[in-house]
């Protein structure tokens, strides 16, 4: 039977929660409109209950502590906006869910971790679990995954998860600014956290990327194997070699099955400048999905902020207020796969490799030998001598070759003596 009013709680108030409760005041008709049923903001809950806001909220729907979202019986949908995959965002949504609350959550981390065990939870109390805000913002890709792909079978999933380390590298790409003053410059715009560890090193999209090919795979959260690499070590040297060389510099989340194993990688890659892909900036998040029947899907749009973020919890809320119990998985967890992960060892790439070396003899010879001895073969080679400071550039561009033995001649590089920095390889993606 369907239930026709709802009581919300929202737990954690920062500019994320503020935007979703002034949103969901302003448009309250609208969602009854959409969804036959009424909604109540019951109840908030916040770490810093004096913080400054720009919402006004009534005294008599503060909780006193968050863990009242889960055990008031007048609450029927908890908003998780914590962050973070364990403490307090973990202890909420586990005993909302045990207490047969639907639960609305924007956390990635804890998707990715918990995800399996929340899923077999949900669905044994009979109640949802909805997600979309936890990969891409504002860019309902798990929707469309779970209803409007739903017949299809997806062989790969890839894109630009993660709006930050994109704003980034496309700002390096239009200027001549270095990695850390654009890092300032994110900052200052809200694009970035104070600490934006997570963005820079792959470990945010690996969390999405996990979520993702756990959809598209129709399988359990595989964790294992994973390739994480970050855009840490890009320079302006790096950016500029890729124009030269008709590329551009992006950073990939890519999941795919291969011989009925996983593979799944997170890293930075030479992409071709006039690919679709190559031309997705700022903070815009974009991912391409390749099945049959639909062939290669794309989807992109604005994968942070507060108003992206909201327009998908937005969209959970409707879900549920339009009385669908959902599968937070699409099929039942005993329906599920486990798939074999295998990590990039064994894939075959072209590469991008770069050697600041001390200008002399015989070290363009010592150099093919090390590439030649390990199976890697050389496409193309620029050497760019800097006299005056006595050491040359060089910059090599492989035919596909082996990840290991790639991996292992740049790892042999780098302990010569004629080499002066720690050798630069990125992979070149044919998308």
């Amino acid at each position: 039977m369907k239930k026709f009013n709802f009581n919300i709680a929202i737990v954690g108030l920062g500019n994320i929660g503020s935007n979703l409760y002034k949103h969901l005041i302003l448009n309250r008709k609208s969602i009854y409109k959409k969804t036959n049923s009424h909604f109540y903001l019951k109840y908030v809950s916040s770490k810093n209950k004096s913080k400054k806001r720009k919402i006004k909220i009534p005294k008599n729907q503060w909780l006193k502590n968050y863990s009242e979202a889960y055990t008031k019986k007048d609450i029927d949908i908890v908003i998780e906006l914590i962050g973070g995959s364990e403490g307090a965002a973990k202890n909420l949504v586990f005993n909302a869910l045990k207490n047969k609350k639907h639960v609305v959550t924007a956390n990635k981390a804890l998707i990715s971790k918990y995800g399996d065990t929340l899923s077999k939870l949900a669905e044994k109390n009979n109640v949802n679990l909805e997600f979309e805000a936890a990969v891409a913002g504002g860019v309902p890709i798990i929707r469309t995954i779970k209803e409007g792909l739903i017949t299809n079978k997806i062989s790969k999933i890839y894109g630009i998860l993660n709006g930050t380390s994109n704003f980034i590298l496309s700002v390096m790409s239009k200027t001549n600014l270095n990695l850390k003053d654009v890092i300032k410059k994110a900052q200052s715009l809200g694009y970035a956290e104070s600490n934006p560890k997570s963005d820079l090193d792959g470990t945010d999209a690996e969390s999405k990327i996990q979520i993702l090919s756990s959809l598209a795979f129709q399988s359990f959260i595989n964790r294992s194997k994973i390739n994480v690499e970050g855009i840490e070590k890009i320079d302006q040297v790096d950016i500029k070699n890729a124009k030269i060389l008709g590329f551009k510099v992006k950073h990939l989340a890519i999941a795919e099955i291969k011989n009925n194993k996983l593979i799944q990688r997170v890293h930075p890659c030479f992409v071709k400048k006039d690919s679709y892909i190559s031309n997705i900036n700022g903070v815009l998040n974009a991912v391409i999905i390749e099945g049959l029947p639909i062939g290669k899907f794309t989807i992109q749009g604005e994968g942070a902020g507060p108003g992206p973020t909201t327009s998908a919890l937005t969209s959970d809320i409707c879900s549920i207020l339009r009385g669908n119990i959902k599968l937070p998985f699409s099929i039942p967890n005993s329906k599920r796969k486990r798939i074999s992960s295998i990590d990039i060892s064994e894939e075959f790439f072209s590469s991008y490799i770069r050697l600041d070396v001390k200008d002399k003899t015989g070290v363009l010879s010592s150099i093919t030998k090390i590439l030649s001895k390990n199976n890697v073969s050389v496409k193309r080679l620029i050497q760019n001598p800097y006299k005056s400071k006595k050491f040359a550039s060089i910059i090599i561009i492989s035919h596909r070759s082996k990840n290991t033995n790639i991996e292992k001649s740049v790892r042999e590089l780098g302990k010569k003596k004629f080499i002066l920095n720690k050798p630069k390889f990125f992979r070149i993606e044919e998308i």
